[in-house]
């Protein structure tokens, strides 16, 4: 079964909002799991706008599954990865001012720049994965930058998906064809929700792990988070 990491930024976003610690980053970490998400994924950005480099630090204890760190490997992140040592780092090639992530790396520009960082990750025992377009030829310079997994950018997927076109999910499926045949493993996030997830998951061989943030909180809105979580872990079955 493809595991499910809910990304809890949103509930960063909502606390920020208000001042305070409500709701609590920690707490709902816990809660997700109690639920059964198989991890949880924080994206700290430098601006500190929804999680904070303290929220990564507070949550290393009660993440008891699996804790994965998503962000642009400047310094300050790679410290404090370094620091922490989650399970996994996605490295992911933010702007500065991006509102959310919105490409993938250019693996075969950038791959003497990944080598060194993801050379230092596996030193520390951390499970690395890239975030990556579905394009072969980065699937293929992904191979060449020594990371363990590749995280495919599903923005364009799903909303293809959501215009009736089915046909977007062709690229992701190659790419995820040839990602095995390389031995690297397949995770996959951004923009999947309720009612495209499950189509992805029968379409994507080898998927591994999806994380999962603003549509499951949004979700969870009308539906309950318990009750979330859980239709996501029935979907992935």
């Amino acid at each position: 079964m493809t595991k499910l990491s809910v990304n809890i930024n949103k509930i960063a976003t909502l606390r920020n909002s208000r001042g305070g610690d409500f709701p609590n980053v920690v707490q709902v970490a816990k809660d997700v799991q109690r639920f059964g998400a198989e991890g949880v994924t924080i994206h700290p950005r430098p601006d500190e706008r929804h999680i904070r480099y303290q929220d990564a630090f507070d949550l290393k204890t009660a993440v008891y599954t699996e804790y994965n760190i998503e962000g642009n490997p400047i310094k300050k992140f790679m410290d404090m990865v370094l620091e922490i040592k989650p399970t996994q780092v996605t490295l992911v090639p933010d702007a500065d001012d991006a509102i959310t992530s919105n490409a993938g790396w250019d693996t075969i520009k950038h791959k003497d720049f990944l080598i060194d960082i993801i050379t230092e990750c596996k030193r520390n025992n951390i499970r690395t994965s890239i975030f990556v377009d579905p394009v072969l030829k980065q699937i293929e310079g992904a191979k060449a930058t020594g990371t363990d997994r590749i995280e495919l950018y599903t923005e364009a997927f799903a909303h293809q998906f959501g215009l009736g076109n089915s046909e977007s999910i062709v690229p992701y499926t190659e790419c995820a064809v040839l990602a095995n045949s390389l031995g690297l493993g397949i995770n996959a996030g951004h923009d999947l929700s309720l009612d495209n997830i499950k189509f992805f998951k029968d379409h994507i061989p080898g998927l591994l792990e999806v994380s999962i943030g603003h549509a499951l909180i949004s979700e969870s809105l009308y539906l309950g988070i318990e009750n979330v979580v859980n239709m996501y872990l029935n979907k992935l079955k």
